[in-house]
Formats: structure tokens, C-alpha cells, sequence
């Protein structure tokens, strides 16, 4: 059982990061993509359809967590807990920006919640990065220091920023695309998406490897109840997100997914 929810673990926070980590990155490059309003509804229109459903795991993870892997979670959110608010806080930013843009009439208002997203999903970019930092290094317990935290911020930020964009290559039409495509260069998005995703993935199985989470897990009595139920999940996690995947594979060419 033990084996069984460090895999869960693993699985649910490799499909966050590899599938969030294309609509965080899209939403951190859209001033870039979006030269206008209309540019900038299409771009959001290009990844609407999927982040409600890749945040679902994030989710899966922090139950995992949380379940089988009580001391761990502990630890984390104690020692980063101003990381993990600095996180969640551009979350719930970047989520009520996308989710009220269409709510107002005028530019301002819809720049505003444009705003909301690029600043809330670069905070949730950087935190990531700096709570990855900590954990690369094996100490959950602690926050990573300033030049430390600030340089792995960074660089994971960057790793967000080379996924949106692959993504955006793969689904917009016209300027945005172009603009997209012109800093994918010539890797082309599909294969630039393609290797971003392998590398987002690594994030956390690398801090995984650093942790070593089965050293970490509940008693076997909670891991007989939980794991079965998380196995019975994936499926119906995998099914719903393929079914997204495949009803919305098309590029988009106007700034509405329905």
C-alpha cells in the first residue's frame, strides 16, 4: 500500500503540473499574445475549456497528501505556509478573473480582470518555483533561502512560460499564434509542447526523489481505506479529462469555446 500512494501521489501531481502548467503558463504570456481585446478574449478562450478540469489535480494531490501522507503535509504547510498562501492567493486571483471577465460591459473592467490573470498565474508560477526550491533540496521543513528560492522562482517560472506558449502554438489562429510561434521558433509548438511537458512532469517527481515520500506514509490501516478509493478514482479523473481534450481539440478561431 505503501508503493501504491507514493504512485498516486506521483501520478496526480505530474498531471497537474504537465496540464495546468500549459493554461498557468498561456495566462502568464497574455499580454504578449493578446495585442487587443478581442486577441486577448481569444487566447483565453484557447484554454477556458480545460483549467476548471486540470486544477481537479491539484486537488487529487493535496487529498493524497493530506490522507496518506499526514507528517509530510504537516511539515509543508507549516514551514511554507507564506509560500502556500502567496500560492493560493494568486489562484483564487487568476480563477476570479478568468470567471468574471465576461461579466462587465466595459474595457477597463475586462482589462482589469485580464490583469487579475497575468498577475495571479505569474504568483502562482514564482510560489511553485519557490517551494520547489525547498523541496529539490530535501528540507520541507524550512523555507529555501532568498538567492536560492529566487533563482529555482525563476527558472520554474520560465519552464511555465516555454509550456504556454507550445500550447498556445497548438491551439490559437491568426496574430496570437504568430507570436506564439515566433518564440517557439523553429522546435514547432508541437514538439516544443512535447518537451516542456516532459519537463514539467520532472518537477515533481524530482522533489519526490528528494523527499522520499514512503518514508512519510500514514498507518497501514489508512492506507487500506484511502488507496482503494484513489485507484477508483484515476480513471474517471482520466476519462473526463480525455473527453475535455478530445471535445475541444480543434484550434480556436473565435473568442467563445461553446
Amino acid at each position: 500500500m505503501d508503493t501504491l500512494a507514493v504512485c498516486l501521489l506521483a501520478f496526480f501531481a505530474t498531471g497537474y503540473f504537465v496540464l495546468a502548467g500549459a493554461d498557468i503558463g498561456t495566462g502568464m504570456v497574455l499580454p504578449y499574445l493578446g495585442g487587443s481585446d478581442g486577441e486577448r478574449r481569444l487566447v483565453i478562450a484557447s484554454f477556458a475549456p480545460f483549467f476548471l478540469g486540470n486544477e481537479v489535480w491539484l486537488v487529487a494531490t493535496a487529498g493524497v497528501l493530506v490522507g496518506c501522507f499526514p507528517v509530510l503535509e504537516g511539515e509543508l504547510l507549516s514551514a511554507q505556509f507564506t509560500v502556500v498562501v502567496a500560492l493560493v492567493a494568486g489562484w483564487m486571483v487568476r480563477d476570479a478573473g478568468l470567471w468574471l471577465r465576461g461579466r462587465g460591459g466595459g474595457l477597463r473592467w475586462r482589462a482589469g480582470c485580464d490583469g487579475a490573470v497575468v498577475g495571479g498565474s505569474w504568483a502562482v508560477a514564482l510560489s511553485w518555483g519557490w517551494l520547489l526550491a525547498a523541496l529539490f533540496a530535501g528540507t520541507p521543513e524550512r523555507t529555501a533561502t532568498a538567492p536560492v528560492g529566487a533563482v529555482t522562482a525563476l527558472a520554474v517560472a520560465a519552464l511555465f512560460v516555454a509550456h504556454g506558449l507550445g500550447f498556445a502554438g497548438l491551439r490559437l489562429t491568426g496574430r496570437p499564434w504568430s507570436r506564439a510561434h515566433r518564440l517557439v521558433g523553429r522546435t514547432g509548438p508541437g514538439r516544443s509542447f512535447a518537451l516542456t511537458a516532459v519537463l514539467m512532469g520532472a518537477l515533481p517527481l524530482f522533489a519526490g526523489l528528494a523527499l522520499d515520500p514512503s518514508a512519510h506514509t500514514a498507518d497501514g490501516a489508512t492506507l487500506t481505506l484511502l488507496v482503494p478509493v484513489l485507484l477508483a478514482f484515476c480513471p474517471l479523473l482520466v476519462a473526463a479529462q480525455a473527453w475535455t481534450w478530445h471535445t475541444f481539440r480543434h484550434r480556436v478561431t473565435r473568442p467563445s469555446y461553446l
